[in-house]
C-alpha cells in the first residue's frame, strides 16, 4: 500500500515521490528491496539524497498508564546527488538489509496487529520532507516459524502481539523496543499461568528466545513474572524436535516461576531480569516429528488465533481502508513532530 503526498516543504509544483516495495513479506536480517519513483515538478530540482526510514508503532508503559508513539529504528540512504528535470520521471532501485530484530507483522499470511512502515525522505535544495509512507510486511524466520508452529501444536493459542518500548535485561537486544507475542496457555499449563509472553531477539549467529509467564494476580499488584531465556541456531531447523524442545522450555519457565513464587523481583513495569535458560544449536540432532511442517497442516491454533485477531483489528474494513488508517497514524505523528 502506498501513501503519497506532495512535498509540503516545497509547496505546489515540487517533485513527488512514490516508493514501491517489492511484493511479498520481507524477513528479519534479509534484504528489503523496491523502487523509489520520482516525478519532477514545475522546474528543475537538485535531489541531494533519498533516505528510507523504518518506523514502528510502539507502546510505552509509565506511571500514568500506557501511550503509543512512532519510533524510527533504522535509516538507509539509497540515492541522491542528481538533478531532476521539470516533469522528469525517474526510478531509483534500492536494496537494504532489515535489522535482525525487525518485528514479525504476519504469520501464515495473517496479520498480527503490528504496524511497521517505510518512510521516504527526500532532501531537495536544502529542504527535507517525508513525502511517502509504505506499510512494511515482515514474515518469520524459519526458526521463529518452527517455534510458533510447535506452540500451536502443543495447544497454545495466539492472544495478541505488540511492540514495547524498553530493553530486556540480560539479553543482546539492539533495538530500543521489543516485540511481545502473548499466548494463552495450553490446557496442561492453564492452572499455572494466565498467559505466556514470547519475544524473539534474532542476530546473525542465532536467536535469543525470551519466555515470560505471568503469575495470577493484578497487572501492577501481586502478579509477578518469571522469565527464562534460551538460545537457538538458525541452522538445522528442520532436524529438531521442536515440540519437545519448546515443551521443555515451558516446563522450565513454569518451574522457575513456581520456585520464585511471590518473591520474584521483576514485574510488568520494568526491564525483564532474572533470566536463565539453555542453548539449542548444532549439537541437538534429534529428528523432529511434526514440529515444523509445510503444506495444509500449517494452520495451527496460533495461525487461527492470528486470523481472529486480524479480523478484530480490521473490524470489517477493506484492505485499502486499513492502509489509509495506517497511513493516517503515521501522518498524524509527522504533524506532531512538525
Amino acid at each position: 500500500m502506498v501513501f503519497k503526498r506532495l512535498l509540503g516543504s516545497l509547496g505546489v509544483g515540487g517533485p513527488t515521490v512514490d516508493t514501491v516495495l517489492d511484493p511479498g513479506a520481507a524477513l528479519p536480517g534479509s534484504n528489503l528491496s523496491g523502487q523509489v519513483h520520482l516525478k519532477g515538478g514545475d522546474s528543475d530540482f537538485d535531489i541531494e539524497h533519498i533516505t528510507l526510514e523504518l518506523v514502528a508503532r510502539v507502546e510505552a508503559e509509565h506511571e500514568e498508564g500506557e501511550s503509543e508513539g512512532v519510533v524510527a529504528f533504522d535509516r538507509f540512504t539509497v540515492g541522491g546527488g542528481f538533478r531532476l528535470a521539470a516533469g522528469e520521471v525517474r526510478s531509483v532501485p534500492f536494496t537494504a538489509m532489515l535489522p535482525w530484530e525487525t518485528p514479525i507483522t504476519e504469520l501464515y499470511g495473517q496479520g498480527l496487529g503490528i504496524v511497521l512502515g517505510v518512510r521516504t525522505e527526500l532532501s531537495v535544495a536544502g529542504a527535507k520532507d517525508k513525502g511517502d509512507l509504505d506499510q512494511l510486511t515482515v514474515g518469520p524466520l524459519p526458526v521463529q516459524e518452527a517455534i510458533l508452529e510447535a506452540l500451536g501444536q502443543l495447544g497454545f493459542g495466539f492472544k495478541s502481539a505488540d511492540l514495547e518500548y524498553g530493553r530486556i535485561g540480560g539479553t543482546g537486544q539492539q533495538l530500543p523496543f521489543y516485540q511481545e507475542i502473548e499466548l494463552t496457555p495450553a490446557p496442561q499449563y492453564a492452572q499455572a499461568v494466565n498467559e505466556i509472553e514470547l519475544t524473539f531477539l534474532a542476530n546473525p549467529g542465532g536467536m535469543e528466545v525470551v519466555l515470560e509467564a505471568d503469575k495470577r494476580g493484578g497487572f501492577f499488584s501481586e502478579g509477578h513474572d518469571a522469565v527464562t531465556r534460551f538460545t537457538v541456531s538458525h541452522d538445522g531447523v528442520g532436524h529438531q524436535d521442536w515440540n519437545a524442545i519448546v515443551d521443555g522450555w515451558i516446563r522450565q519457565l513454569v518451574e522457575h516461576r513456581a520456585s520464585y513464587g511471590s518473591h520474584a523481583a521483576y514485574g510488568h513495569g520494568g526491564p525483564h531480569a532474572g533470566s536463565h535458560g539453555g542453548h539449542y544449536g548444532h549439537g541437538h540432532d534429534e529428528h523432529h516429528h511434526g514440529g515444523h511442517r509445510s503444506g495444509p497442516g500449517m494452520g495451527t491454533a496460533i495461525a487461527a488465533g492470528a486470523a481472529g485477531l486480524a479480523a478484530g483489528v480490521v473490524g470489517g474494513m477493506v484492505a485499502a481502508e486499513v492502509a489509509d488508517e495506517v497511513g493516517d497514524f503515521f501522518e498524524g505523528d509527522e504533524e506532531e513532530e512538525d
